[in-house]
């Protein structure tokens, strides 16, 4: 257990809190349905999600805007499934994705039971590398804006996690000194890494039990109740 009084819990909210991978598909299914695309949801996705992950690396690295992520990685979809889609069709498709995205509400397993938990005893903070105007809807419509005391995106600061300066932004608004927090989430470069760096305590979210890392280096939960065994 820590020796200093944890006071602060800072949460990644894409793929630990909220479904991002449920909620996704369940967006480009409707973007599919409206505009009659000639693909199924199955096959847009296995080119997609690569392509995808590639681009937000990229994102975090700064050799790709936010703008490339959001048109770009939809138009390597299409040419690599061979279907021809205009550049204009691309910036609606790309606009309207997101708007379906925002209001999908799938937590992962054990959000709402852990933030009941936690609110309570800590004050409660989001810390996201997602786009910042879908973020606070994604929360609105999913029911958990309410637990947390500040949204925090990294666009705020013009750098992506696992950089200091987006979790010393974060420590400053919130106030509070770093080994009196805690921050929780999936990617273990973006969020633990960086968080631990910061010295911030941290807890992998790893609900695929990936990671090998040893759990006295970087504690590991695989459901988001296990938290109640550290917090």
């Amino acid at each position: 257990m820590p020796k200093y009084k944890i006071t602060d819990i800072f949460f990644d909210l894409d793929h630990t809190l909220w479904d991002f991978d449920a909620n996704s598909a369940l967006a480009f299914d409707k973007l599919i349905a409206k505009h009659k695309l000639p693909v199924s949801l199955s096959d847009f996705l296995e080119i997609y999600e690569p392509i995808n992950s590639q681009y937000w690396v990229d994102y975090a690295k700064g050799t790709k805007t936010k703008d490339e992520v959001k048109f770009n990685r939809l138009r390597d979809t299409f040419k690599s499934l061979n279907i021809d889609v205009s550049q204009e069709l691309i910036e609606v498709l790309a606009d309207e994705y997101l708007d379906f995205l925002k209001k999908e509400s799938i937590l992962m397993d054990g959000t709402i039971e852990i933030l009941d938990y936690l609110k309570p005893k800590y004050r409660l903070h989001i810390l996201t590398n997602g786009f910042a105007e879908v973020q606070s809807d994604k929360m609105r419509h999913s029911g958990i804006e309410d637990y947390f005391d500040l949204m925090i995106t990294s666009e705020e600061i013009g750098k992506l996690k696992p950089h200091p300066d987006v979790f010393r932004h974060a420590l400053q608004q919130a106030g509070v000194f770093a080994h009196n927090t805690y921050m929780i989430g999936d990617n273990l470069k973006s969020d633990i890494l960086g968080a631990k760096n910061m010295g911030m305590h941290v807890v992998h979210y790893d609900p695929e039990n990936k990671s090998d890392i040893d759990k006295k280096i970087i504690p590991r939960i695989s459901h988001l109740a296990a938290l109640k065994e550290i917090l």
